[in-house]
């Protein structure tokens, strides 16, 4: 692993899902509980910081009265509609505070739907900056973040999804996506799993420069 060669791509640390007042933080609650995942969050930023990481924030937002998409929204968007979540503008679109964007740190724009490299230029950035590993984080555990895992492998990236780091609407939708679905299309690990190599990648090629 070359930290230079790498991106962790964070998915929707927004308000509304990381927050208590949050208007979508009940329903993904019990499994950030369940994996701490703001706490390996933290943690796994100040590591890929560290080492030198590409960091990219993956929000979504919406202009009020959603104007972006089909005026019959369904699914997992209709949610998104009915509880008026991710306004742009809003506290609740807004990154969570501990992780809020460093100097340097890319802020993805156009997300609207599930899949981060759908609407925005993700792919662009990640092969303009020579990304070769995309390590994913965030909301939902079966949505998203899953959708995002695909179209990375679709696209030949070595893709990483940080099991600890991730939260569904419902432990049982989180652990089958972990168990069945993430092995097919990425290398799941745990954060500490990945700080560990990318600690190694570093004190190797520190070595190999002689320091």
């Amino acid at each position: 692993m070359d930290p230079a060669k790498t991106a962790v791509v964070l998915v929707e640390y927004q308000n509304d899902f990381t927050t208590e007042g949050g208007v979508l933080h009940g329903a993904v609650k019990t499994v950030m509980d369940q994996t701490d995942m703001l706490t390996h969050t933290k943690a796994l930023v100040s590591a890929a910081r560290s080492a030198g990481a590409t960091i990219i924030h993956s929000p979504i937002q919406f202009a009020a009265g959603y104007y972006e998409i089909t005026r019959h929204p369904y699914g997992i968007l209709k949610g998104v509609v009915d509880s008026n979540a991710f306004v742009k503008g809003s506290w609740g679109a807004e990154i969570v505070g501990d992780l809020t964007p460093a100097d340097g740190e890319i802020v993805l724009e156009g997300k609207r739907g599930l899949d981060a490299f759908a609407s925005t230029n993700l792919d662009f950035i990640l092969r303009s900056k020579g990304i070769e590993t995309v390590v994913l984080a965030g909301f939902l555990t079966n949505c998203c973040v899953e959708s995002t895992m695909r179209s990375a492998y679709e696209r030949g990236y070595e893709v990483i999804t940080l099991t600890d780091c991730v939260a569904g609407t419902s432990p049982e939708e989180h652990a089958n996506a972990i168990t069945y679905d993430y092995p097919m299309f990425s290398k799941p690990m745990s954060s500490t799993d990945f700080e560990t190599a990318l600690s190694g990648a570093v004190a190797g090629a520190d070595a190999s420069r002689g320091y």
